[in-house]
C-alpha cells in the first residue's frame, strides 16, 4: 500500500478542490470548573485553475471548525480573471485596517506574498504575482483584503464590453 506524503494543512477534496488551513484560533471562556476552549478555522479553497474562495468556521473541536470553514469557502467560490499565469492589472484590495497591493509579474517570478496570503493565490492558480500588505496583519483581514482585490480584477475584454468599445 503506497502512502502519499502530504502537508498536514493541505488536502484535496473529492470534487477536485484543494484547500489549505490558513489559521486556527483558540478561544477560551472561564467557567466554574475551569477553562472551556472553542476553536475557529480560516480556510482557503481553490481548484488551482482560476477558482478560489475563503471560509471561516467555529466549533468546539478543531476538525469540526475546519470542516465548517471548508464548507463556507466552497460556497464562496468565484472565478478569478487571469492573463496567462498572472493577473491582468495592478489592484489594491482593502478590508478592515488591512490593505493588499497586487502587481502582475513576468514569467519565472513566482508568487511573492506573505505566509498568510500565498496559499490564496496558489489555490487560485496564479503562478506569477508580486504582493505587499499594508496596515493590520491580522490573517482574517489580510485574506479578506486579498479576496477584495481579486474580486475587483477585470480583463480587457470585460471592460470593453462594459464600455461598448472594441479593442483594436
Amino acid at each position: 500500500m503506497a502512502f502519499q506524503k502530504r502537508d498536514k494543512r493541505d488536502k484535496e477534496n473529492d470534487n477536485g478542490l484543494d484547500d489549505s488551513v490558513i489559521q486556527i484560533y483558540r478561544c477560551s471562556k472561564v467557567v466554574k470548573g475551569g477553562r472551556r476552549f472553542s476553536f475557529a478555522a480560516l480556510v482557503a479553497v481553490g481548484d488551482k485553475n482560476g477558482q478560489v474562495g475563503i471560509g471561516y468556521g467555529k466549533a468546539n473541536e478543531v476538525p469540526n471548525a475546519v470542516e465548517k470553514a471548508r464548507a463556507e469557502a466552497t460556497k464562496n467560490l468565484f472565478r478569478v480573471p487571469m492573463r496567462g499565469s498572472t493577473i491582468p492589472h495592478k489592484i489594491i484590495g482593502r478590508a478592515g485596517a488591512s490593505s493588499v497591493v497586487l502587481v502582475p509579474a513576468s514569467d519565472g517570478t513566482g508568487v511573492i506574498a506573505g505566509k498568510k496570503l500565498r496559499p490564496l493565490f496558489e489555490l487560485a492558480g496564479i503562478h506569477n504575482l508580486l504582493s505587499k500588505a499594508y496596515g493590520s496583519t491580522s490573517p482574517k483581514n489580510l485574506l479578506r483584503a486579498g479576496m477584495n482585490a481579486l474580486h475587483q480584477l477585470r480583463t480587457a475584454e470585460t471592460v470593453s464590453k462594459l464600455r461598448g468599445v472594441k479593442i483594436s
